[in-house]
């Protein structure tokens, strides 16, 4: 439903993301959401992004959207060389959008504002910002804006992360040496978080496995989290089903908090077939074979490779441009025949329609929160190969509290792989796990749906916090 038929009068956001995919992403579903309630949308993308997304979508992908609007700004970054179609570096980029992307921002806000004195777009009502593109507050209190922070991860890693401080108080973090990396230290029960039961250092996200203080990354968290009590409300993809005990733990911190996922289910509610077109992957798909920017060593790929060959089993292997260490990487000509007739390797793919289709029996991933919603989602169990940020923290629920998929050991070996892959799709662990994600798609269908708790939550954050100046 659309709250607003008048296209002079539509109430107008401006969203921004952390500028990578798995950022941009979940966003880019909640802008269509509030584009089908009615919405004027101008999303905002950084140069580099947005060439990528027109490489990758076509140049005239965006045409025809009237009230559906891409924006830019800098990223402050020497360019790349090349065709630049990689991710860049988190911790410059986070440096970078500390330091550069406040004033870019605040000269698109009055770029908007000049375009809607001219009668060109609705005026801006409200923002909503990727959480951790915390600058956008002060944006928000010079335009006397309210503000919506959206946190593209998890209820528990942004719980997580607004706890960092309390990890330097306890004297948990930095790490002595590197040596505490390997020694068994990371195995130390986390008991100083509220809200997170039976969690290891380990299950954290990996940004606190620091030796130094001033770890770049680790400050550009903290500044954010010193910021989300500021925002006007905050949203998270997630239900309260999934992530109890952290929301009740957030609830108590937070007076405006919103669950409205997930995203995936929560779209799927709505026709949106004239959004068909409009996508965000940065990446071309490779849709033949019907994220995450973690990259692996070639050893490792190669373990992988032939675990998926020994396991007999039909497979889609999603081998991005970037994934290997130092460039692209060849896979033997021996393996190409091993696998022939039930191996499939694309570059890119569009992830949920392939997790929905009913040949799917099982998803090998890195665990971030997009991959991990998109599976429950679609009911399937998952192998958990947490490689950084918030995986960790994804992987800890995925295999211990919700029971949907099994952890690959860091140090992979092809045997793990394949006996693995094999216990998922054949064993009896693998059938209880199936039907425990197939019991969490059934919830996630029902707080999605017309009555349900992330439904009407997405109304209420619309009528309470979004329209107060509309």
């Amino acid at each position: 439903m659309s709250y607003f038929a008048n296209n002079n009068k539509k109430p107008h956001a401006v969203l921004i993301a952390y500028p990578v995919q798995g950022h941009i992403n979940p966003l880019f579903k909640l802008a269509k959401l509030l584009y089908l309630k009615g919405f004027h949308i101008t999303f905002g993308h950084t140069e580099y992004n947005h060439k990528r997304l027109l490489k990758s979508r076509g140049p005239k992908a965006f045409d025809g959207f009237t009230d559906f609007n891409f924006e830019t700004i800098p990223d402050g970054l020497t360019p790349m060389e090349g065709d630049g179609d990689v991710s860049q570096d988190i911790p410059s980029l986070s440096d970078s959008i500390r330091k550069n992307f406040y004033h870019p921002f605040c000269e698109l806000l009055a770029k908007l504002h000049d375009s809607a004195t001219a009668g060109l777009v609705p005026p801006v009502t409200c923002l909503v910002s990727d959480c951790y593109m915390s600058f956008t507050i002060q944006a928000a209190e010079e335009h006397a804006l309210p503000i919506v922070f959206f946190s593209p991860a998890s209820a528990s890693t942004f719980l997580s992360v607004l706890h960092f401080h309390t990890l330097f108080e306890k004297g948990l973090i930095p790490l002595k040496d590197k040596s505490y990396l390997t020694n068994g230290y990371l195995d130390t029960e986390v008991d100083c978080v509220p809200g997170l039961k039976n969690f290891r250092l380990k299950d954290l996200p990996d940004f606190i496995r620091i030796t130094e203080p001033n770890d770049v990354m680790v400050e550009f968290l903290i500044e954010a989290a010193e910021r989300f009590h500021k925002s006007s409300a905050i949203i998270f993809n997630t239900y309260n089903e999934l992530e109890t005990d952290a929301m009740n733990a957030l609830y108590s911190m937070f007076p405006s908090l919103y669950t409205v996922g997930p995203l995936p289910s929560l779209l799927n509610q709505t026709p949106h077939n004239h959004l068909a077109s409009l996508g965000s992957n940065l990446w071309k798909e490779d849709i033949k074979c019907l994220e995450c920017i973690t990259v692996m060593t070639r050893d490792q790929l190669l373990e992988f490779a032939w675990g998926l060959a020994d396991s007999k089993k039909p497979f889609l292997w999603i081998i991005r441009p970037d994934l290997v260490m130092g460039g692209s990487f060849i896979l033997s000509s021996e393996f190409e025949n091993e696998i022939s007739g039930r191996g499939l390797i694309a570059g890119w793919c569009p992830q949920e329609e392939v997790l929905n289709h009913p040949a799917i029996g099982g998803f090998l991933t890195h665990c971030g929160w997009n991959s991990t919603t998109e599976s429950i989602c679609a009911g399937v169990s998952m192998l958990c190969w947490p490689f950084f940020a918030d995986q960790p923290t994804n992987c800890r629920y995925i295999c211990n509290s919700w029971e949907i998929g099994i952890e690959i050991n860091t140090n992979v070996k092809r045997e793990e792989v394949s006996n693995l892959i094999n216990e998922l799709m054949s064993g009896d662990k693998g059938k209880k796990m199936r039907q425990k994600a197939m019991e969490l798609k059934e919830k996630a269908d029902e707080t999605t749906s017309p009555g349900g708790c992330s439904y009407n939550n997405l109304d209420k954050v619309i009528k309470e916090v979004m329209l107060k100046q509309y």
